[in-house]
């Protein structure tokens, strides 16, 4: 039974992103969130949001959220990192991106549930690393349509999301707490997107707001 509850999960995360595109794009943050964070309360997992497995999350996710950084800093020494990031079109107010859609509509979303509430149910039904490596790849597809809308790599999309799920498991399996993987994931992002914003600056539009659309 255990084994079904998650392929039904899998398949619901996998088509959930053209769901949320039926949404006005200001409200998505707030749908994807709240219906990540219902789904973990029905779920009834622990989170690991109280000590002692709060202060193991803060500070393995602290860590790893460093190491993440710096790699992002340094990434776009690389032509083709460089390239990617200059031809991005932003298509949101970076104030809005930042502090809303990456830290409410993306972060918190996904890691309640793919970390939350998939991986914990996966791990039982199939073993931890079996678990672990179902997530990620869930994880993964799950990003088919943002790449496919966003005219990223596909294949690329879904290996390096995937390793990365595989690598943000790990920090909630060994700290017992979602807040390892959110802090990981939202260096990760944020990172990313000042980096995105300030090589491709001539391609934001401080116009546009989310809720233009």
């Amino acid at each position: 039974m255990s084994g079904t509850r998650v392929l039904v999960l899998a398949v619901a995360l996998v088509a959930w992103p053209a769901v949320l595109e039926r949404f006005p794009q200001r409200w998505r943050p707030l749908v994807g969130a709240g219906t990540s964070t219902v789904l973990a309360g029905a779920a009834g997992i622990p989170l690991g949001l109280r000590p002692p497995q709060l202060g193991a999350g803060l500070r393995l996710g602290g860590i790893a959220a460093s190491a993440v950084v710096a790699a992002v800093s340094a990434s776009p020494a690389l032509q083709p990192v460089r390239a990617s990031m200059r031809a991005r079109d932003i298509d949101l107010h970076p104030a809005v991106w930042l502090g809303l859609h990456i830290p409410v509509g993306t972060v918190w979303s996904e890691e309640l549930a793919f970390r939350g509430v998939l991986q914990p149910l996966a791990t039982e039904a199939f073993g931890r690393t079996a678990g672990r490596a179902v997530q990620a790849m869930v994880f993964g597809l799950a990003h088919i349509r943002p790449a496919r809308a966003a005219g990223d790599s596909i294949a690329g999309t879904v290996l390096v999301t995937g390793m990365f799920g595989w690598l943000l498991g790990r920090l909630r399996e060994r700290s017992g707490s979602v807040v390892a993987p959110m802090l990981a994931h939202l260096a990760l992002n944020e990172a990313g997107a000042v980096a995105t914003l300030y090589l491709g600056r001539s391609n934001v539009d401080l116009s546009r707001e989310s809720a233009s659309n």
